[in-house]
Order: C-alpha cells, then sequence, then structure tokens
C-alpha cells in the first residue's frame, strides 16, 4: 500500500513538473521559414516564453523594427537575410539573456535624428552577439547602459562615404564588462567606440579602412584591448579622457595621412601600452597631457615620426622599446622634458660600446633639430634626405641649442631587443 501511495505521488509529482513546464513554454524551439507554417520572427516572438529558441531558416526577412523583449535565441540556418530596407532599425534588445547567432543583418536606416543600428541593446545584461553578418547598416550593433555582454566572431562591413552619413561599427555607451573578441569591422565612421565603459576587453578584433577612428575610447576607464589589429583607418586610433588602460599586443599599421595616427593619447593617467607594434603610420604614437604611462617593449618600424611627446606630458617611462628605419624617432614641442627614455634600441645610433656590455657608452638623443624645424615648417620635408640637413642635425647634437637637451637615452642598446 505504501509503495502505491509513492508512485502515485511521484507521478503527481512529474505531472505538475511538466504541466508546469509546459505552461511557462521552457525551452522549446519555434521554426520560422519562408514557406513554413511559422513566417514571421515576429510571430515567432509573440508566441515564444523565457529560454526558447527560434530557429530562423534561409531566406529574406523584411519586418521592420523587431523587438526583442523575452530571453530567447535567435538562431540562425543556412545565413538568413534580416533586411531593414534602410527605414529604420531591425532588431531592438530589451530582455536579459538574449542570443542572437548566425543571421545576415542588413541595411538598418540612416537618420540624422535616431542613431538606427542592425541590433541595439537596451539597457541588458547578459547578452551575446555572435557568428553574425551586419551589412550596410548605419550602426551595426550598438549597446547601451548594458552589462556583461559578449559580442563575437561578427563581420561587420559599411561602405560609408562620409563621417555624417555613416555610424560606428561597434558602439558602447555607458556600459560595463562587455568582451569584444574575433570580429571584422570595416567601412564604418570609427570602427569601435567606447564612451563611459568601464572595464571593457577588446580582443582579436581586426578594424580597417573606417572612415575617421579603428577605435575611438573616451572616458572609459579600467578597460584592457590587445591582439587587435588597427590598418589603414583614416585617423588610426584614439584614446582620450582615460586611466588604467591596458594596451598591449596590439598591431598599428599604415594609418597614414596628415592627422593619422597609430595612437593618439590625450589626457590619459596611469596606463600601459606594451608590446604593440607601430609600422608605416603617419605618427606611431602622439601623446598629449598624459602622465604615468608606461611605454615598454613596442616596435616602432618605418614610421614618419615614431613617437610625438608633447611638454605638457610628464612622468612618463619608455624603455626597452625597438625604434628601426623611422624617419624621425621622437618629436618634441619644448626644450623641456619630463619624462625617461632609457634602455630603448634606436637604429640611427651610431655611438660605441667600448666594455661590451650590450649598452652604448655614449648616450642617443632622439629629437633631431630637422623634426623641430619640420613642426614648425612642413614644407620643409622635402629637405629630408639633403646632405644639408645632415650636417646641420650632427651640429646639434655636438651642441644642442634648440633640441631638448634632457631628452635623451643614457642607456641606448646596441641591438635590437628581442
Amino acid at each position: 500500500m505504501k509503495d502505491n501511495f509513492g508512485i502515485r505521488l511521484t507521478g503527481f509529482v512529474l505531472l505538475l513538473i511538466f504541466c508546469f513546464g509546459v505552461s511557462q513554454g521552457y525551452s522549446k524551439d519555434l521554426h520560422v521559414k519562408p514557406d513554413g507554417t511559422m513566417r514571421s520572427i515576429k510571430q515567432a516572438l509573440l508566441l515564444s516564453n523565457n529560454g526558447d529558441r527560434i530557429i530562423i531558416y534561409a531566406g529574406r526577412y523584411t519586418e521592420g523594427n523587431i523587438i526583442v523583449d523575452k530571453s530567447v535565441s535567435l538562431i540562425g540556418k543556412d545565413n538568413p537575410v534580416i533586411d531593414g530596407e534602410g527605414k529604420g532599425e531591425i532588431f531592438t534588445v530589451t530582455a536579459n539573456d538574449v542570443i542572437i547567432d548566425g543571421l545576415i543583418i542588413q541595411n538598418a536606416g540612416i537618420s540624422y535624428v535616431q542613431e538606427n543600428a542592425g541590433i541595439r541593446l537596451k539597457e541588458i545584461e547578459r547578452c551575446i552577439i555572435r557568428n553574425n553578418k551586419l551589412i550596410r547598416n548605419f550602426f551595426a550593433i550598438y549597446l547601451a547602459k548594458s552589462s556583461d555582454c559578449l559580442i563575437e566572431n561578427n563581420e561587420i562591413q559599411s561602405a560609408g562615404t562620409t563621417e555624417s552619413s555613416s555610424g560606428n561599427g561597434i558602439h558602447l555607451w555607458s556600459c560595463r564588462k562587455i568582451t569584444i573578441k574575433d570580429n571584422t569591422i570595416t567601412g564604418h565612421r570609427d570602427g569601435i567606440y567606447f564612451e563611459f565603459v568601464k572595464e571593457g576587453n577588446i580582443i582579436g578584433n581586426v578594424s580597417e579602412h573606417n572612415l575617421r577612428y579603428g577605435l575611438h575610447f573616451m572616458f572609459s576607464d579600467s578597460c584592457m584591448y590587445s591582439k587587435n589589429i588597427f590598418r589603414d583607418n583614416s585617423a588610426g586610433v584614439a584614446v582620450m579622457y582615460t586611466k588604467s588602460v591596458t594596451m598591449t599586443g596590439n598591431t598599428f599599421e599604415h594609418n597614414w595621412g596628415p592627422s593619422s595616427y597609430g595612437i593618439l593619447l590625450k589626457d590619459i593617467s596611469d596606463s600601459e601600452i606594451t608590446k604593440n607594434v607601430f609600422i608605416g603610420n603617419s605618427t606611431g604614437l602622439y601623446i598629449e597631457g598624459s602622465i604615468r604611462m608606461k611605454i615598454k617593449n613596442n616596435e616602432f618600424i618605418r614610421n614618419g615620426w615614431a613617437i610625438k611627446l608633447m611638454a605638457n606630458s610628464y612622468a612618463n617611462i619608455f624603455s626597452e622599446n625597438n625604434f628601426i628605419g623611422n624617419s624621425f624617432d621622437v618629436a618634441t614641442n619644448s626644450r623641456s622634458n619630463f619624462s625617461t627614455f632609457q634602455g630603448n634600441y634606436w637604429s640611427a645610433y651610431s655611438g660605441y660600446d667600448l666594455d661590451r656590455d650590450g649598452v652604448g657608452d655614449v648616450p642617443f638623443r632622439p629629437v633631431t633639430l630637422f623634426s623641430i624645424i619640420t613642426q614648425q615648417q612642413p614644407a620643409s620635408l622635402i629637405l629630408l634626405r639633403s646632405f644639408f640637413i645632415s650636417i646641420l642635425d650632427v651640429a646639434e647634437k655636438m651642441i644642442p641649442v634648440l633640441t631638448p637637451e634632457t631628452l635623451m637615452d643614457t642607456k641606448p642598446m646596441m641591438r635590437r631587443i628581442l
């Protein structure tokens, strides 16, 4: 009798669990197909519950702005196309724990009033956007007041011609703990944009051929970006009004133009720039109003100016960097110097090492007289390789008159640092 009661009780509990699960609609799949019984993503969202998956099959879907207000997964099968037809926003996510994976999202409308996006995450947590293609959108992915999200392995393309008619590829405003990983971004105004972001991580992305910056980074403390490639962007990368940033293992290459930089640093403090490669930029690293920076183990190769260091920057330490084949290694706007250069390798160094300890016996002065002249008279660059300029620079090194007397590397390395 007791055994039968136990069996009946167990069956009743299981029935309750089953009925509760069905009523809540947990973890069921809804299938959206152009020729199926369910043909609309909006219809599937209406019928879904938190935890469901919406499988979207190959086809073209034009549904206007799709509001995702439930914690569901939108999974693309065989690259379905979600087309905004240039009329407005495509996905607006207002629920936590949403996944958007495997979709082609295109043609979010250009607007000078609203920042229409292919995907907008609005005041949410723990969302994942991955493995999507976002094509010809005003803004591609836009996060506002969101946290603990992952933006991963997306291909983001646009074909903007002017900054005013183009939005950003990945745009973050007032966010926290966002990881942006292994994405490619081309043709937007800024590839990646951070404003008022805390503890963000930018890892392994390629941002190239953007109209302004590959990365534009403002008022965003305690962030890290590593192993990214910023290539052929009109103005390079800008990091401004920020503290406690780690920039390591990145490549900044071929950001070339009258106002282009590998990195522009403005009003940065207590940050690190380590193990990066700056190659073929107009200016590799521009530093203005920045303090207590650690610049170590970087490669500055064949840039116009490797470093432009403004006099309002101080307590910065440059060590164990390689300066190879740059037109100018260091330029500054003052005879005063408040930063330290020590233990770097300079391909332009022609000193000697009598005790053979690997350190040059004569200090190296990386600021040349001609670099100062070109700062004041840019047209003089035409004389860059002339014999007359070489004589001027040699004379200035022997008896410094215009170059900063204290800006020198007292321990220049004789060999490239590995």
